[in-house]
């Protein structure tokens, strides 16, 4: 028998039950779950409301999580629970076909390498593979406070830009300037907060938020600037004018991490990873045992900006 967090209702938080050990299908591997963290996907899936609709219960929620393989290889791995039928990540063993693993370095922080999966892997698409990020540029990074957001910050950094703004309403370590986000923030006036502390137009937005911070952002970008948005933790909706755009050219994108190869998240993995493990990257987050799950779960469902991690043993 394994332990497993099981969901029985939708809109509930799951509690840890026990279960049988799960068998292979062929060509699956087996993973010992090391570590996995509680993320908004996981919340909007157990929610019962989310675009891939109503899953079906009792299941194991859980898209990803951090463990090791028989031959004590340790792997992040990745599962559709919530979103396909079947279940996820949050048991203390798993089976995961071979193309949803990814090898982690030896020396690479379990936790932390939870706490920023998929979140870091949006954050450094976003910046290298849809915002085309150039050594040398100044970026923006919206909802910088958030996991997606102070990874952004440190990816940027790492990836060459000259200057990192972030704009925040908590902190964001590794930002050159921090412009506070406030409740009655209107577009001009955080535009105007902006231009204080740019050193000249900026180049790119990283924005998992949208709303009224990204059309202020539009107001600061260079001729030919770029927004990528990844989010709309803010607003669905921005209050962007045209003749921003077309004045200056601009070039608003959209990233999601589905549209990622699995070669491709696999090489994001590898590299947040490495950073990960050499002390470059890292982001606010909490460890807790494996038994204060349903606890947990409702920390990260009353909006809490640090990750958390249910911590497991074999």
């Amino acid at each position: 028998m394994i332990r497993a967090a099981v969901l029985h209702t939708c809109g509930q938080a799951p509690v840890v039950e026990s279960r049988p050990l799960p068998v292979p299908a062929p060509g699956e591997l087996t993973v010992t779950v090391t570590a996995v963290p509680i993320t908004p996907l996981d919340l909007l899936c157990a929610s019962g409301t989310s675009y891939f609709g109503t899953p079906a219960t009792p299941y194991v929620p859980g898209v990803q999580g951090v463990g090791t393989l028989p031959d004590g290889t340790p792997v992040w791995f990745a599962t559709a629970a919530g979103m396909r039928p079947g279940d996820g990540s949050m048991a203390s063993v798993v089976t995961v076909p071979p193309a949803a693993v990814v090898p982690l370095p030896g020396d690479a922080p379990p936790a932390l390498v939870a706490a920023l999966g998929l979140s870091a892997v949006a954050a450094h698409q976003a910046l290298h593979r849809t915002g085309e990020l150039v050594a040398g540029e100044q970026v923006i990074v919206l909802g910088a406070g958030g996991v997606v957001g102070q990874a952004a910050v440190q990816l940027a950094r790492l990836g060459g830009a000259r200057r990192v703004i972030a704009v925040t309403r908590s902190s964001s370590p590794g930002a050159d300037a921090v412009v506070p986000l406030r409740p009655d923030d209107d577009v001009d006036t955080l535009a105007a907060r902006l231009r204080e502390v740019l050193d000249g137009p900026a180049d790119l937005v990283v924005d998992p938020v949208f709303g009224v911070p990204a059309a202020a952002a539009l107001r600061v970008l260079r001729p030919g600037g770029r927004l990528v948005n990844l989010g709309s933790s803010a607003a669905a909706t921005a209050p962007i004018d045209s003749a921003t755009l077309r004045g200056g050219s601009l070039r608003i994108l959209g990233y999601t991490n589905n549209a990622l190869s699995t070669a491709e998240r696999a090489a994001a993995l590898t590299e947040i990873a490495g950073h990960a493990a050499a002390g470059r990257l890292t982001v606010r987050h909490v460890t807790v045992p494996f038994a204060e799950t349903a606890e947990a779960w409702q920390r990260q469902a009353s909006g809490t900006t640090d990750r958390i991690v249910l911590a497991l043993t074999s």
